[in-house]
This record gives structure tokens, sequence and C-alpha cells, in this order.
């Protein structure tokens, strides 16, 4: 039996691998047409499709497995890299490396989380089961729709679309998913979509813009800032693999759920570095921005559908919940260990002690995951005494 300690040194080992995922680029553009989409914010934004689109799923779909399923499938991409559709490649060869990579990625957890999350890996890539179908449609549809609602989009990628659609990959959901088909061919040929699905493409293309707020952590390797979609992301993964942790019992899936919303309200109200001094004033401008980006944002959705995000959102703001109390200790956790990695990062920035860091992270992790965060403290103490004087 792996020792406590050596079990969270594992399960982070696994997590700051997983950070490198962000700098996997894709072929297709974000929202905006400013850059090339990364395999990180890719995975959160298809998390959020399953999210909005699962009224439209078949019954014995379980919505939560397919996120569980779309955080997980890029992360061969680590070793193997993106592939575009539209490349002639050695798809054998490409998915014997992926296989070798999940091997290799899984094997970094302790062994029975990395047994699970290596059978989920395979049960998507096998595409058989109801949940590993829908997640690939899933999958399909979200790059189709960002070329699609992209005003700028180069006219090649509207013939990647084409042929993915017209005897792809994608044709399957003529039959699997047949309102967002005619929802696309609609696009295609300049006619007006399905309006069933006008709402929550709304709501997804808004939330595209997440992926452009940038937040005062950079990545693992301090090459950039990282983006408020990305850290969604990361986050989902450290409460998922940290959840046994928590300081009370909860539901991993409604924390999920949580950290999958959490900063969408970022889109109109923009991210607050935590160690930013702010006055009562400030905090309540902050907190009225926010609410009124929820309104609007959520607001774009079905009703019904709308309310319960928000809901679920205003759940993680209180803080109350066991489930809020922890998603708020692990949204804390990721920043802390990516300045670790990136030798001080936003504590160089913002002249950060430990004692700030006891008092504005150590003390919300402590209430949701106190184990996790004696953890993490031992690993940041020794860069504090080196690196400043208090």
């Amino acid at each position: 039996m792996i020792d406590p300690a050596a079990r969270l040194d594992r399960q982070f080992q696994f997590l700051l691998e997983a950070d490198k995922l962000r700098s996997v680029e894709r072929q297709n553009l974000i929202l905006d047409g400013s850059r090339v989409e990364n395999s990180a914010e890719h995975s959160w934004h298809l998390a959020l499709y399953a999210a909005a689109l699962s009224p439209f799923a078949p019954k014995d779909v379980t919505t939560e497995r397919v996120m569980q399923m779309l955080l997980l499938h890029d992360l061969v991409e680590i070793d193997v890299g993106d592939v575009p559709i539209s490349e002639d490649a050695d798809w054998d060869q490409i998915a014997k490396a992926e296989a070798e990579a999940a091997q290799r990625l899984f094997g970094l957890l302790p062994d029975d989380q990395g047994q699970r999350f290596l059978a989920l890996w395979e049960e998507f890539e096998a595409g058989q089961t109801a949940d590993a179908v829908w997640a690939k449609r899933i999958d399909h549809c979200q790059p189709i729709m960002q070329t699609l609602y992209n005003k700028d989009v180069p006219a090649f990628h509207l013939d990647v679309v084409r042929d993915n659609v017209f005897g792809g990959r994608a044709a399957a959901l003529e039959t699997d998913f047949p309102e967002i088909y005619q929802h696309i061919t609609s696009r295609l040929e300049g006619k007006a979509p399905n309006n069933d699905l006008a709402q929550p493409i709304a709501f997804l293309n808004a939330s595209d813009g997440l992926k452009t707020v940038l937040r005062a952590t950079t990545l693992g390797d301090g090459s950039r800032r990282e983006n408020s979609a990305e850290h969604s992301w990361h986050i989902m993964l450290y409460a998922w693999v940290l959840a046994e942790h928590s300081h009370a019992p909860i539901d991993v899936n409604r924390v999920l759920q949580m950290l999958l919303l959490h900063d969408i309200v970022e889109i109109d109200a923009g991210d607050v570095p935590i160690h930013t001094s702010l006055s009562p004033e400030d905090l309540a401008r902050i907190e009225a921005e926010e609410q009124a980006a929820a309104d609007r944002l959520f607001g774009l959705l079905p009703r019904a559908e709308g309310q319960q995000f928000r809901q679920i959102w205003q759940e993680f703001e209180d803080a109350q919940t066991n489930d809020a109390v922890f998603a708020k200790a692990i949204d804390r956790v990721q920043p802390v260990l990516l300045n670790l990695l990136s030798g001080g990062g936003s504590w160089r920035d913002y002249d950060v002690t430990l004692t700030q860091l006891d008092t504005r992270v150590g003390q919300k992790v402590q209430r949701g995951a106190p184990k996790v965060w004696d953890h993490v403290r031992s690993r940041v103490a020794p860069w504090f005494s080196e690196n400043t004087s208090i």
C-alpha cells in the first residue's frame, strides 16, 4: 500500500505533466480568429459543449462520464502531438503511439487511479459505448462550429469542414446528432440553422471568449500567461485526481461542473489576480460586474438550463456546501504548483511572502483539502526561504 505522501507525489507528478497539453497547438482557430487553439482549452470547451448540449444526448448517455472522457482524451498529444484530420497520415501508427503515450501518462498516477483513467481513455478511443460515441460526436462538432462562426476563417478551413461533414468522421453526426448536422449543413449552405440549437450555440460561442482572458499565473515552463479556459480544464483535472483528499464527502461530478463554469463571468468582468490589494469598494464593484456577467451569459441558454448553470456557478461563489468548499480549495492549489514550477511566477511579480500565501491561499485550501495544503506547503516553503527575506 502506497503511503499518503508518496500517493500525493504521484498525483501531482501527473497533474504537472498534464500542464504540457497547453503547449500543443491544433489546426483550428479560436472564434475571434486571433490564434490557433491549444488542446487543453479545446478539452475544456468540449466539456462545456457536453454540458450545454446534454438535452440533445441519447437517453442512455451519462453526461458526467462524457465530460470525463473529454477532459482526458487529448492528453496523449503531450507525447504525440495533434494531427489534423486533413493530413495524409499513418493513422494506425498514430493510434499505436497514442496508446503508448496513454500508458506512460496514466502510469504516473497511483496504480488504482491510473488504471481507471486509462480504461476511460481506451473506452473513448474504441468508440463503442453510448458515452464514447456521444463524446466523439461532441469532439467532432466543436471545431466545425468554431470554423463556421469565425468571420475571417481561411478558405481551406471551410474545405476541411466540408470534407469532414460530407464523407469524413463528422458524417456520423447525420445519424447520431441530426440536430447539429442540420445546423452545420444549413450554415454551409447560407441558410438559417435549426432554432432548437440557436440558444446553446450562442452560449458556447460566447464562452469561446474565455480563451482570451489572461491570468497572472504562467504555464509551468514560464513561456506565457495561462488563460482562464485552459486554467478551468486544468483545475477540473486537479479536482478529479485529488477528490479523495477532500475535507468531507463530495459529489465529484458536481465539483467538476462548478469548475467548468466558475470563470465564465471573466469573459465580461476579467480576471482579478488573488494577490491584488483591493478595497471594499473594489470588491463590491467586482461582485456586481460578475453578477451582471452571469445574468448575461447564462441568460443566453434556454431558461431552465441557464438557471441550472447559474445556480451551480452561484453555489461555487457562495462556498458554503462541501462541494463548493472543495472546489474553491482546488482553484487555489493549481496556481501555487505552477508558480513553483516556473521559478516563482506571479509570486515575484507581486512580491508575495509565505505569510501572505498562507493567508490568501493556504486558509482556503486548508478549509477544503487540508492534507493537500500540508503537502503543497512543504514543497513551496523552501522556495520562499531561498528567495524572500520574510
